[in-house]
């Protein structure tokens, strides 16, 4: 178990200079894309220690990104909607990664935010679970 409170901690770290790059009032280009680019590590720390929350605590074990949000759906970590729009928001991570296009870059810049607040939803599910054993 402290294995997994360790991954959870380091994604909150991440989760936290996320949103210290969300915080930058009209950012310029580098400040933007460096936002994307603390999303794209917020995001793989959150999946992660997900993966081994689910591993170490539910036994259950996944792969690759989209299984860990359906088992976290499974597991009751996510309600519906939430595993729904994670799933969307791996889909968008997954462009972020293999393509860059200015308008793509502007898209995703624009829902940071909102993709910020659902992996904080995600690591505070796993802390209350945590919490709750």
């Amino acid at each position: 178990m402290e294995k997994v409170k360790e991954r959870i901690k380091s994604a909150r770290l991440a989760l936290n200079a996320l949103k210290e790059a969300l915080a930058i009032e009209n950012p310029s280009l580098l400040e933007r894309d460096g936002t994307i680019q603390r999303f794209e590590f917020t995001y793989e720390a959150v999946w992660k220690a997900a993966q081994l929350f689910l591993r170490e605590i539910e036994k259950t074990e996944v792969a690759s990104p989209k299984g860990v949000v359906r088992d976290s759906y499974k597991a009751g970590i996510l309600d519906e909607e939430t595993a729904y729009k994670m799933l969307e928001m791996a889909d968008a991570r997954n462009l972020t990664v293999h393509t860059y296009n200015e308008e793509f870059a502007i898209t995703i810049f624009r829902s940071t935010r909102d993709y910020c607040a659902l992996l904080e939803t995600w690591i505070n599910a796993m802390e209350q679970r945590l919490e709750d054993q």
